[in-house]
């Protein structure tokens, strides 16, 4: 059975203060999981309308071009440009 969130908030509250970084990594982790599963969703409920438009397949690597394109301002602000 899972926990209830109060549940789940006693047992962070007795983990000693250097592993709270960990459970906040692994939350920010679980929300990104969870926007590009939406993300992934969005993209998935509009391809047959695209491929019913005539519009041609991305190749991958249009699809890197575009992806690249979404991280570079995300990588500029965090200070990872250089990060491929």
């Amino acid at each position: 059975m899972p926990l209830s969130a109060q549940q789940l908030i006693a047992k962070i509250q007795a983990l000693p203060d250097e592993r709270l970084a960990e459970v906040e990594d692994f939350v920010d982790f679980l929300a990104a999981k969870s926007r590009r599963a939406a993300a992934l969703d969005r993209l998935l409920a509009i391809a047959p309308a695209l491929e019913a438009a005539g519009a041609p397949p991305m190749t991958e690597d249009e699809i890197m071009a575009e992806v690249e394109a979404a991280r570079a301002p995300r990588r500029r602000q965090s200070g990872n440009a250089d990060r491929p």
